[in-house]
């Protein structure tokens, strides 16, 4: 009897917690078996039963809100700590490729290494580069065409291919 009148209300009840139907059965036939379980200490009025019924489904309600909430909590720090671990792996990646080519770009006459360090790492363009240098153009050109070729020699061709990018 007990069961017939209160489980439709406790499933509603548990189900304006929860948003989830299956799991406001769990609840509130969870309720049930508490109850059956300390019945001894519960005083057998009707307004008590049905008191100890609502506070228990509130209370399995709120602990599942909060496990939930710790699932998703623990699921965003694992997937930024994913994010974090890439970042650092393609940082220790772009920085052993950086030394790379900084030590190669050192074994290169001074004038294409300047050249080539204003033009593919400063990012300035040909003018500027002439202009700075207060060299011609066409030298600009000739020192990058040099250099370039010195430096697919002297690294690996992954390494060069990345000295573009």
């Amino acid at each position: 009897m007990l069961f017939q009148e209160y489980y439709t209300r406790l499933c509603y009840f548990a189900f304006q917690f929860t948003g989830d139907k299956d799991k406001a059965r769990d609840i509130a036939q969870e309720a049930f078996v508490t109850y059956l379980a300390q019945q001894s200490k519960i005083t057998p009025h009707p307004a008590a039963i049905k008191n100890f019924l609502y506070t228990t489904v509130k209370n399995a309600c709120l602990n599942y809100l909060r496990h939930a909430r710790v699932v998703e909590q623990y699921a965003a720090a694992s997937s930024q700590s994913e994010a974090d671990d890439t970042s650092i792996m393609l940082t220790m990646i772009r920085s052993e490729v950086m030394g790379e080519i900084y030590r190669a770009l050192e074994t290169l006459p001074e004038a294409c290494r300047q050249v080539i360090r204003m033009g593919y790492l400063e990012g300035l363009k040909n003018l500027e580069i002439a202009s700075k240098l207060s060299i011609s153009i066409n030298t600009v050109k000739t020192q990058k065409k040099r250099g370039l070729e010195m430096l697919k020699k002297r690294l690996n061709p992954e390494i060069f291919t990345l000295l573009f990018l």
